[in-house]
């Protein structure tokens, strides 16, 4: 885990946000920001396409997407987004090399069979990679495993263990150093909670592994 990770940029003002989706997840939002215009850009677990709309409506991107549900696939191309029905850890080896801009993983890594993998196939075929998951190193979290000794359940762990699609659930840390050990660029990182705060771990992995509810990071290939 790097000593003085990249900073990153201030919360964003309510004025400054104009999605064509005003409930769009926090996280979409903070993703929608790091994208510029005109990208060429693959959401991977895209369900209804919220992503996918706002980047083409606002900011003119080649923005296209995988689904592994059929009937949030078969909504989003209803609404005319260029979406297919796939699955994450089989599906992405059909890409060409550097097809995309950047490949979107949002809050779907821990749902994956071969997190590691998905990775790899998502800096092969694109420039950049951006990566958002919730932590699963937060203080409530930890508090509850300790208190109860049971899984704990919050807002944004909010499935029972016998329930949930998470199955490699991971911290701020742990992401760091897998990072490190395959050799990925962390060009930009932030951690938040569910009201959108950043400060005031953006400059302290360790700060932001305890108080961050959600972690999002945007990578390279060295």
């Amino acid at each position: 885990m790097p000593d003085s990770p990249a900073d990153v940029r201030p919360p964003l003002r309510s004025s400054e946000i104009r999605y064509v989706a005003k409930n769009m997840r926090l996280d979409l939002r903070l993703i929608a920001e790091m994208i510029p215009r005109g990208a060429r850009v693959l959401d991977i677990g895209c369900g209804d396409g919220a992503l996918l709309a706002h980047l083409t409506a606002e900011k003119g991107a080649d923005a296209r997407g995988i689904e592994i549900d059929m009937a949030a696939a078969t909504q989003a191309v209803a609404a005319g987004l260029a979406v297919i029905q796939g699955d994450a850890d089989h599906d992405l080896a059909f890409y060409p090399d550097g097809a995309f801009d950047y490949v979107v993983l949002s809050r779907t890594l821990q749902a994956v069979e071969k997190p590691r993998e998905v990775l790899r196939q998502m800096l092969r075929i694109g420039r950049h990679a951006i990566v958002s998951f919730p932590n699963f190193g937060h203080w409530i979290v930890r508090w509850q495993l300790l208190a109860t000794g049971r899984m704990p359940m919050t807002s944004t762990w909010h499935r029972p263990w016998h329930e949930t699609p998470n199955i490699h659930p991971c911290t701020i840390r742990d992401f760091f150093e897998l990072c490190a050990l395959d050799g990925y660029v962390v060009e930009e990182w932030l951690a938040v909670d569910e009201h959108g705060l950043k400060a005031p771990w953006r400059r302290s992995p360790r700060l932001a592994n305890l108080f961050g509810e959600q972690a999002l990071f945007q990578l390279r290939r060295r």
